[in-house]
């Protein structure tokens, strides 16, 4: 019984290390499952940016390969015009359009200047 008892020790001992490694040690559970989620949320971060680099691709093969585009976006974004067009701005109007703030000039002989 007694020649049992040691290696029966050892093997607790041992048993007892692993799992301690296995639950807190470097490598453990609760680690691998953070950097499996770290890992998850990169790779959704990747997949978003890697859609905007197709479609800002996509974009800059459009202003490269032709006039049209070049054409919407000055329309767009500076609003020119082509000579002979005209230029309609339409307004939504949410009610009563707000009145203008009146400016009245300072008269530099009746009044001070700050």
């Amino acid at each position: 019984m007694r020649r049992l008892a040691l290696p029966l020790l050892l093997l607790a001992l041992l048993l007892g290390w692993l799992q301690y490694r296995l639950w807190f040690g470097d490598g453990s559970w609760g680690e691998v499952t953070g950097l499996q989620n770290q890992v998850a949320h990169q790779a959704r971060e990747n997949h978003g940016l890697q859609e905007r680099n197709n479609a800002l691709a996509a974009e800059v093969e459009d202003l490269k390969s032709g006039e049209e585009a070049v054409e919407e976006r000055a329309r767009s974004e500076l609003g020119m015009i082509k000579p002979g067009e005209k230029f309609y701005r339409v307004v939504e109007s949410g009610g009563a359009p707000a009145p203008l703030p009146e400016v009245q000039a300072a008269d530099s002989e009746n009044e001070p200047r700050p």
